[in-house]
């Protein structure tokens, strides 16, 4: 299997996975504007997320769905006046890479400090990441390897997506199935 074709499966598998936490039919959902929005901020995102991966890999992999969690808030509530901030704008707003989930829980998704709802969200993000450090582990990659680099690559995107779910089923959004009745030919 090519290189392409070896991550391409690779972040399948673990979308399915992590969809599989949600109940979501084996799928996360898909706005394409937020995926745009991923790959701007995925460069910013990933020059910190290789210096923290060894040290803190729960965290490293966490903050890429809490800014995922953060951009669909944005999406769902003010999209015109958010939609051109940057990683490094949501970085500095939040004191850095080390603090950057409690202003987002804080300050963009207005979830309190030591709430029930902060616990919730906070070990649904702790299930997500240790689950994908898990699919990682299995891939049994050496590490600071080019492929190590396209796994977290991949890895952060899928937290991403995974963030982005989590935040708009908060929200009340729902894959659903829609029946055709008069399919066009």
């Amino acid at each position: 299997m090519e290189e392409r074709e070896y991550l391409e499966h690779y972040e399948q598998r673990l979308e399915s996975l992590l969809a599989g936490i949600y109940g979501s039919e084996g799928r996360l959902m898909d706005v394409a504007e937020l995926e745009d929005r991923w790959h701007e901020f995925a460069p910013a995102y990933m020059a910190d997320a290789v210096g923290q991966i060894n040290s803190y890999p729960a965290f490293t992999l966490a903050v890429a769905a809490y800014v995922g969690m953060a951009l669909a808030a944005w999406w769902d509530t003010a999209w015109e006046r958010h939609e051109n901030e940057t990683y490094d704008d949501l970085k500095r707003l939040g004191g850095g890479f080390d603090t950057i989930d409690e202003y987002i829980l804080k300050n963009i998704l207005s979830v309190e400090p030591e709430s029930e709802e902060r616990e919730k969200l906070e070990d649904t993000m702790r299930t997500l990441a240790h689950t994908v450090m898990n699919a990682i582990q299995h891939e049994q990659i050496e590490k600071q390897t080019t492929r190590a680099f396209y796994i977290l690559a991949r890895s952060a995107k899928v937290m991403f997506r995974a963030g982005v779910t989590l935040e708009l089923r908060r929200r009340g959004y729902r894959y659903e199935r829609v029946k055709v009745t008069n399919p066009v030919s």
